[in-house]
């Protein structure tokens, strides 16, 4: 995972925030109780450290990124 700098990785232009990870598993992902969908995000660690995968697009160069985001709202 990557710190967030609002800068894409590979191009240096903007990286959008598409949302969180475990929204993307299903149609009803994004319904489901957070705290239980923390559990299969791929993470093992997102509900111990009360942060949420969240996936990043470049529309410039088509780069994607998984990023871990703190529940508060701030990014690590």
């Amino acid at each position: 995972m990557q710190n967030y700098s609002n800068k894409c990785s590979e191009c240096d232009s903007n990286i959008e925030d598409q949302g969180k990870v475990i929204d993307y598993f299903d149609d009803y992902s994004a319904y489901m109780d957070i705290s239980l969908m923390k559990l299969l995000d791929g993470d093992p660690q997102s509900f111990d450290n009360h942060q949420c995968l969240h996936y990043f697009y470049c529309e410039n160069c088509n780069h994607e990124e998984i990023i871990a985001v703190n529940e508060e709202g701030s990014i690590q």
